[in-house]
């Protein structure tokens, strides 16, 4: 079996990289990797990156900066990425020659510029869930841009909204994901294990429900009940043009879906239940090897996050002048570890209504960076170092490996969707 060489983009602290290799290590071959913090002096999670990954060649510079040409000379077989949520709106440049430019979700144009200069066979992308109801006046538009945008590079692409925990993880983090692969690739081009010459067959609406149920990588990797949620289920016909999609768009796109040559089908779905959630508990860290720190003794910090964790409501006043009242419910005082974590985000390190809160043997305590790093399924002490620029390896500080944490992705999530790509490529 030939082995993939992947390009890792908005790279974080390595995530994909890391599941990949979980899945196997000598047919994922990561040469090259792209992470910049914009805004910010200290870029840690690339050295913390690098620090794991001399090997590779590791670009620490903003991805607008990377060349044509330097993306040209990159033999990637597969593009991975967790890439930033905006607004994927378009336009026609002023200047024609530029074609169609992004107005704000400029990041996700340059994942379609290193496509169309590397033309790799597959991408596996990851993004928050709202993505696919983004914007909100609009609902769908984004996500059918990005379809529109791949469909005009010969592209086919499949995506699922995974709940981790639904996979037998133990954080409740929905995330959906995306298998992209070139239309002339052997998988493209075969329906139930054969090659199929005549287009025609692959717009059968009947395929697409076998795809998605049971022939899609997501399908037989996270399996799911095998009918559509109160029989949810829509096909549509992307426009040609991709600012017509921006400025016209209406449709639906439910949680699972597959997209070839500019015709999508989507279905609500639902997990099969058969994998048991891994609890909370099974992943804290022995409580005589909690440092003092993360307990809580101050009974003003308690207090507040009493305050924040109670219901509220609130009166605001909107930019416009509008006025109305925000209201919030109230949560658990503190988490149940019976059940698995909650979404973790880039505020873990901080007291805020967010903040899982743990009462074990009648004292409270946050959780530490090596909960957090088993939380999205990393090695133990993975955010704990970083290589600077002068080579020196100092450690990083507690707020940044949470930070790095509510970044990342549940990287056991990336291994399943590996161990499906590597049964492709066989």
């Amino acid at each position: 079996m030939n082995k993939l060489n992947v390009l890792e983009l908005f790279a974080g602290v390595g995530g994909f990289r890391v599941g990949l290799e979980n899945s196997n290590s000598e047919f994922f071959h990561t040469k090259w990797s792209n992470q910049w913090e914009p805004s910010r002096k200290s870029q840690d999670a690339f050295e913390v990156y690098n620090y794991h990954f001399p090997e590779s060649e590791n670009i620490n510079e903003n991805i607008e900066e990377i060349s044509n040409e330097q993306f040209e000379k990159m033999n990637a077989d597969l593009i991975v990425g967790g890439f930033p949520c905006q607004d994927y709106s378009v336009a026609r440049s002023k200047k024609h020659e530029l074609g169609i430019e992004g107005k704000k979700g400029v990041l996700f144009w340059q994942i379609i510029r290193a496509v169309n200069h590397i033309k790799p066979k597959y991408l596996i992308l990851e993004n928050v869930d709202r993505l696919l109801k983004s914007p909100s006046k609009q609902r769908g538009r984004d996500f059918a841009v990005m379809l529109t945008a791949f469909n005009e590079l010969n592209y086919s692409v499949e995506w699922r909204v995974i709940n981790a925990a639904d996979y037998g993880r133990s954080q409740r983090r929905r995330r959906v994901f995306f298998f992209i692969y070139r239309n002339d690739t052997n998988f493209a081009l075969k329906i139930d294990g054969k090659f199929v010459d005549d287009k025609k067959k692959l717009f059968d609406e009947s395929i697409y429900d076998d795809y998605i149920f049971n022939e899609g990588l997501f399908a037989k990797q996270f399996p799911i009940k095998p009918f559509p949620n109160k029989s949810r289920h829509a096909s549509y016909i992307l426009s040609s043009d991709i600012v017509e999609v921006s400025n016209d768009f209406t449709g639906t796109v439910w949680n699972t879906g597959v997209m070839r040559y500019g015709r999508y089908f989507t279905i609500d779905t639902e997990p099969a239940t058969t994998e048991s959630p891994m609890p909370l508990r099974a992943i804290l860290q022995d409580s005589k090897k909690i440092e003092e720190k993360y307990f809580l003794n101050d009974l003003s910090k308690l207090e507040k996050f009493k305050k924040l964790r109670d219901a509220k409501k609130i009166n605001r006043t909107s930019q416009d002048g509008h006025v109305y009242v925000y209201s919030e419910g109230a949560m658990s005082p503190f988490d149940d570890i019976d059940l698995p974590g909650r979404t973790m985000l880039t505020s873990e390190g901080s007291i805020n209504r967010s903040t899982h809160l743990l009462k074990i043997q009648d004292r409270y305590r946050l959780i530490t960076p090596i909960e957090a790093e088993r939380l999205q399924d990393f090695p133990d002490d993975w955010t704990k170092y970083k290589k600077q620029k002068d080579g020196s390896i100092v450690e990083v500080s507690d707020r940044m490996r949470m930070f790095f944490m509510g970044n990342a992705l549940v990287t056991e999530i990336v291994k399943r969707i590996g161990d499906g790509l590597q049964d492709i490529e066989t």
